[in-house]
């Protein structure tokens, strides 16, 4: 394990924030093949490594919704809100990083998904409400490994699944990284509904409506390096 002065732990943060989302333009059917390498990997024997960061700080995940999804929404009935500390600015939805962690794995060797780990957003999640009915999705984690992400759902306060897959991540038009002082930010990861998300939505909601991979918004993740 290489140790890192405070500075090159900060940049070592950004590039691993880096290399996980773009990992997110990985298809689904080799993240999955990747996945199941990974794990026959892991049995015969996990390497170090190169560096690791055990605790992720703030700042927020934020999701531009797409003009489309929220016309969606409309034709649908459903009206979009926010839970715990989540906030709705110009068009965005704003989830507060909580925590997390990510190694990153030298890429040149075998062992995949190079980059894992997970960043949590505990406590905040947006609601769908359509007439008596109201479904809230929170508690997100990312897994930059996979490119999904997951989270809690429940419809008029009853738990309906726990930290089911609601979100695909696509990193196709990501764009550069940018920092803010001590804040790494990456824009251009496109968030897309699930299967399972779409079939719980429909179910709930009567519809048929909620296709699967539905693009949700544009997401830029705001992390603090330090």
């Amino acid at each position: 394990m290489r140790t890192f002065t405070k500075t090159a732990l900060g940049l070592t943060t950004a590039g691993l924030l880096v290399a996980g989302l773009a990992a997110c333009s990985t298809p689904a059917a080799e993240t999955s093949t990747s996945s199941s390498s990974s794990s026959s990997s892991s049995a015969e024997a996990t390497p170090t490594p190169v560096a690791s960061i055990p605790s992720l700080t703030g700042v927020d995940t934020a999701v531009l919704l797409d003009a489309d999804f929220a016309a969606a929404l409309t034709s649908l009935g459903l009206t979009p809100g926010t839970v715990g500390t989540a906030t709705l600015e110009e068009g965005s939805l704003h989830f507060p990083i909580t925590g997390g962690n990510v190694d990153y794995y030298d890429p040149a060797e075998d062992y995949r998904p190079y980059v894992q780990g997970n960043i949590e957003h505990e406590g905040s999640g947006f609601s769908l409400t359509a007439g008596d009915t109201v479904v809230e999705l929170t508690n997100f984690t990312i897994d930059p490994g996979t490119s999904e992400l997951f989270g809690d759902v429940t419809a008029n306060g009853e738990s309906a699944a726990t930290q089911v897959k609601l979100f695909d991540l696509y990193g196709g038009t990501l764009e550069p990284l940018k920092m803010d002082g001590d804040n790494a930010i990456l824009t251009g990861t496109t968030v897309h509904i699930s299967a399972d998300a779409a079939a719980l939505l429909n179910t709930t909601f009567n519809t048929d409506a909620v296709a699967d991979q539905l693009l949700v918004g544009i997401a830029t993740i705001t992390v603090n390096t330090k």
